[in-house]
């Protein structure tokens, strides 16, 4: 992982190569839609504030549990004791981030969806509450953690939610092969760019043109930045947009030419 200032550097890096965040000069259609109606969206839906009163909750926890590996960017030691809080405050996505989730399965009116990385279900929650018709299949390699996310869609009486509980290398193929193609993927379970990528290409055996792929953290490390080159260069992938604390991944056909853009968000 980089340090405070290595992130910062990144971040200056990224903001000053990165696209007006209004859409200005962006000249890809497509892109300049997504920009305005989703990143720009400033609307309050319905959902944000009960999420929100529920990651205050969970930040407030001090439950201990006892969690198993879930590999870089989490909880990394095996049989660890960490505060429900402690885990909220570090591995939980940001709210700004959260949100953007909720509209980006909205927009594209997503109805299948995978989630690598319950986490405490803050996330999946924001996934869920854009449309009741959506369905979000979770996928948690702690035991512990998966249930705390449970009492979390509980909470937010959350129906169309089901739990993967395991590791990802023995849940993973089986879960794509037995559900339909996703609409959209959120990959945020492990921050290590041999596995990353080992999940991209297994999603990628079943994969619809309108589908797309969201992958959390591709500057959190330089092993994540590798990862995410390998992506957006991978000759299946259209359209690649760095929004800096995630990349988001196109695969449609009525695009000729692959395309890469960097939007600030």
């Amino acid at each position: 992982m980089y340090s405070k200032s290595q992130l910062a550097l990144k971040w200056f890096q990224y903001f000053a190569l990165a696209s007006n965040g209004r859409g200005h000069g962006i000249h890809s259609p497509f892109v300049y839609e997504l920009v305005r109606e989703v990143f720009n969206d400033d609307r309050n839906y319905y959902a944000y504030k009960l999420i929100e009163t529920v990651r205050l909750k969970l930040l407030q926890d001090d439950r201990v549990l006892t969690v198993k590996d879930l590999g870089a960017g989490a909880i990394q030691q095996t049989g660890s004791k960490k505060t429900v809080r402690e885990i909220a405050r570090t591995a939980l996505s940001e709210q700004k981030f959260g949100r953007l989730l909720f509209r980006l399965a909205n927009f594209y009116k997503a109805r299948n969806v995978i989630e690598m990385g319950s986490s405490l279900g803050i996330s999946t929650s924001y996934l869920a509450s854009a449309d009741a018709g959506i369905r979000i299949i979770t996928m948690e390699g702690s035991d512990s953690i998966a249930g705390i996310a449970k009492e979390t869609f509980q909470k937010l009486k959350l129906n169309n939610i089901s739990q993967v509980t395991g590791d990802f290398e023995n849940h993973l193929s089986t879960t794509i092969d037995v559900n339909p193609p996703s609409d959209l993927v959120f990959i945020d379970g492990n921050h290590r760019k041999k596995p990353v990528l080992e999940y991209f290409e297994n999603f990628l055996r079943k994969m619809a043109d309108e589908s797309v792929i969201i992958i959390h953290d591709i500057h959190w490390s330089r092993e994540m930045e590798e990862a995410w080159d390998t992506i957006q260069n991978h000759p299946q992938v259209k359209m690649s947009i760095d929004i800096f604390s995630a990349g988001l991944i196109f695969f449609r056909s009525e695009f000729q030419v692959k395309q890469k853009f960097v939007i600030r968000f």
